[in-house]
């Protein structure tokens, strides 16, 4: 055995090598390769790995690039969409202007026809194909959400139909264009309503982009047509004087502005209908808007969805029980009562003395309508500031979760209220520099500053009970002894029991199905339920009486002498569709605070 590694073995010059010679040259054999292995694995792994690295960070790259490609092309058609129909809609409000209610309506016809042959390609191509619809959004279109969208569509749908029947009565002296605009509409309504009821939840991950800008579209359409009613409802409630000694008179009561409906006074309807069809669809203006704004709000969250992965366990499932709330209810419902009353009351009343000019009867209807209002918001910011009391005795942790649907819910609600802010704002403004005098004056001051409590109340009543963890029920059990387990006995061999009584439990844990309906609320949760129902039914009463005519804000003449008809008049027309969306927005919050309770 060679021991010294200098030396040289003869085995190895003779060219018959010997066996501890031969252990030799494989042991460095084994250690040159396992060598050469140790330094090929690092080179080898980094151009194997450095690739496969390169090309999932290039994906995740591209798949940001074209994520911000779909958010920015739907943002640039939707600010072109509305852009335009702003234009199109106060250019053919101003009688100044030359254009007239037909390029609005072919404009909105072909916004109409788009929007529609987007959803349907969505619902039949889009929505079925493989690995489409993954996730849904639990939280988007509640099932009320998608109720109310469905009553509003209804309504829309005869008013349209109310409109077809008026128009053709003119077609013999006006354009098609108005009759095609309604039929047009009607469809739009009907694809829209199923689209939404069955694809609201959708979080899309398919045509990412195609989808981000039809649902896009979608969202401007019903904007425009927001906007389009907005401003038709306003000129038939208000029209501008032509004369001096009547430029404090409310005259849009009893007129239409011919611009905004029916050609002009030389085009007289071919049928004796014209005007009980024009009364007809007037009242159900509101519903219209309001379905334009629902619809949009829904698309809104559609959007904000389409390639996210959402957590379809966040969702919790609440009941509602109407036994478990008595004082609210009742309350609400006479207070409804009592404002529809003096609500028709001063209808009647201030159309009558717009046709006799009785000062009298104008004082006495305006009067009755402001004392309610105040009743009812005064009694309701009470409530409020009881349930935001409840609130900051109850302690609970906030929701952490990332909601587009929460976020859509509270930045609607603050901005929809700053339409009723501005206005009762304008008013104090007006009531202090005139000097507040007369019981009118008085009572429209007090109005105005009980308004803005109530509204600040109730937006944070609201915002703090949607950011609250909801309230978990845990439904109880009922722990029974197993009778087979006590009961022991004694076999031939003397022992105690079996084998099978010893693997047997000893205690049942069943549970009570019985006790769903019977648990007791605490005090505080039956009085946060019982502010919610309070305010639900005094936020309907409130969102009625300006949504189906009432106008204090021009019977009174105070304003108008102030700011003049055009100012005042653009202010009311502006800040008023938005105070009325925000009640009936409250109504949905409300009862969502009521469910989570």
């Amino acid at each position: 055995m060679c021991l010294n590694a200098s030396y040289q073995c003869k085995c190895l010059l003779e060219g018959d090598p010997c066996e501890p010679c031969r252990m030799t040259e494989k042991q460095k054999e084994v250690e040159e390769t396992h060598l050469s292995n140790n330094l090929d694995v690092p080179e080898q792994s980094e151009s194997t790995c450095e690739p496969e690295y390169s090309e999932s960070s290039n994906v995740v790259a591209h798949k940001e690039r074209s994520q911000h490609w779909g958010w920015m092309v739907s943002g640039i058609i939707c600010v072109n969409i509305l852009l335009l129909g702003c234009a199109l809609v106060s250019g053919s409000a101003d009688e100044d202007i030359d254009i007239s209610m037909d390029y609005l309506q072919i404009y909105l016809i072909i916004l109409l026809i788009l929007t529609t042959a987007w959803m349907i390609y969505y619902a039949v191509y889009t929505a079925r194909q493989d690995h489409a619809i993954v996730f849904k959004d639990s939280h988007a279109g509640p099932i009320w959400l998608r109720g109310g969208l469905v009553c509003f569509g209804i309504l829309s749908f005869i008013m349209n139909i109310f409109k077809i029947a008026s128009y053709v009565g003119y077609l013999h002296c006006d354009s098609a264009v108005k009759v095609a605009f309604p039929v047009v509409q009607i469809v739009f309504i009907t694809v829209q309503t199923y689209f939404m009821w069955f694809h609201a939840k959708d979080c899309v991950q398919v045509q990412k982009n195609i989808s981000r800008c039809g649902i896009m579209l979608t969202l401007s359409t019903n904007l425009v047509m927001w906007m389009t009613l907005v401003t038709e409802e306003s000129l038939h409630q208000t029209s501008f004087p032509e004369h001096e000694f009547n430029e404090t008179k409310h005259s849009g009561r009893s007129a239409y502005i011919s611009k905004a409906s029916y050609g002009d006074d030389k085009c007289k309807c071919s049928h004796t209908s014209c005007s009980i069809f024009k009364e007809a669809y007037y009242y159900l203006y509101p519903f219209n808007i309001e379905y334009s704004l629902f619809a949009s709000a829904m698309a809104y969250v559609m959007w904000k969805n389409v390639g996210r992965v959402a957590d379809e366990h966040s969702h919790h499932h609440f009941k509602f029980h109407i036994k478990e709330i008595i004082v609210g209810p009742i309350t609400g419902v006479l207070m409804v009562i009592a404002g529809l009353a003096t609500f028709i009351v001063y209808e009647m009343e201030m159309k009558i003395t717009s046709y006799s000019d009785d000062d009298l009867k104008n004082d006495h209807a305006l009067m009755t309508h402001f004392v309610m209002n105040i009743v009812i918001v005064v009694l309701m910011s009470l409530t409020t500031g009881l349930g935001c009391g409840i609130f900051k005795l109850d302690h609970k942790n906030h929701v952490s979760e990332k909601n587009p649907t929460r976020n859509l819910d509270v930045g609607l609600l603050v901005g929809a209220s700053l339409g009723q802010f501005v206005i009762s704002y304008f008013s104090i403004i007006a009531m202090i520099a005139t000097g507040a005098k007369g019981h009118l004056n008085r009572l429209n001051l007090a109005w105005s500053i009980f308004m803005i409590i109530q509204l600040s109340l109730q937006n944070f009543f609201i915002i703090e009970g949607l950011h609250r963890e909801p309230h978990h029920e845990i439904d109880p059990v009922t722990v029974v002894a197993n009778p087979y387990v006590n009961e022991k006995d004694v076999g031939a061999n003397g022992s105690v029991g079996s084998e099978l009584d010893q693997k047997m439990p000893s205690e049942f844990v069943i549970e009570d199905p019985s006790h769903e309906h019977k648990h007791k609320l605490s005090w505080k949760r039956r009085v946060v339920k019982e502010v919610c129902a309070f305010l639900l039914l005094g936020n309907v009463i409130l969102w009625i009486m300006p949504a189906f005519g009432a106008r204090p804000q021009f019977d009174l003449e105070t304003e108008v002498d102030f700011y003049k008809f055009n100012l005042w008049a653009a202010v009311v027309n502006i800040g008023l569709p938005f105070g009325i969306f925000y009640r009936m927005h409250s109504v949905a919050s409300l009862f969502e605070v009521l469910l989570r309770s």
